[in-house]
């Protein structure tokens, strides 16, 4: 088999189609503006919590995302909690009975701190977590900027599908 055998049925055209990701913003307003609207339950400015939501979702780590805001850490992951961002809790699923356990009065805090194996901040954070839930109006609102990340992952899986194995192929 030759070349020209191989390039058979290739054609050449003089255009290409562009195939970029289009994006819709229904919110009609920045972030800021909606957040304002929700200050009293967050734990800092509506600014500063619209750059930790805005870094975030770019893939920053929590704490860089604290510093680019101004912020403490401890801050920027309250914010996260309260605008609905899944997995900010420090503590593994036993460390969080022990915390709730704490917070019902079953347990001393010096028990509870011992037994959950957390240290000071880690215990403070998950102690928010449990005091405070996340407000769905917050979520809401940042419901477009946390998005990117998630549909992002799904559409690089979905689009590489066909180059995966799955179990069964194995055989």
């Amino acid at each position: 088999m030759g070349l020209s055998d191989i390039a058979a049925g290739i054609e050449i055209t003089e255009r290409q189609n562009e195939r970029g990701v289009p994006t819709v913003d229904a919110t009609q307003s920045d972030l800021v503006s909606r957040l304002s609207s929700h200050a009293e339950s967050l734990p800092c400015t509506p600014e500063a919590a619209a750059t930790v939501l805005e870094t975030h979702s770019a893939g920053t780590s929590v704490g860089d995302s604290a510093r680019e805001a101004g912020v403490a850490p401890m801050t920027a992951a309250k914010v996260l909690h309260r605008c609905g961002v899944a997995g900010v809790s420090p503590l593994s699923p036993t460390a969080r009975r022990v915390v709730r356990d704490w917070l019902s009065g079953d347990v001393s805090r010096a028990d509870a701190l011992a037994l959950s194996g957390a240290d000071e901040t880690e215990f403070a954070l998950q102690t928010y977590v449990e005091t405070h839930d996340a407000v769905p109006e917050l979520a809401d609102a940042v419901e477009g900027v946390l998005e990117p990340e998630a549909n992002a992952s799904v559409a690089k899986r979905d689009a590489l599908g066909e180059t995966m194995s799955s179990a069964t192929d194995l055989r």
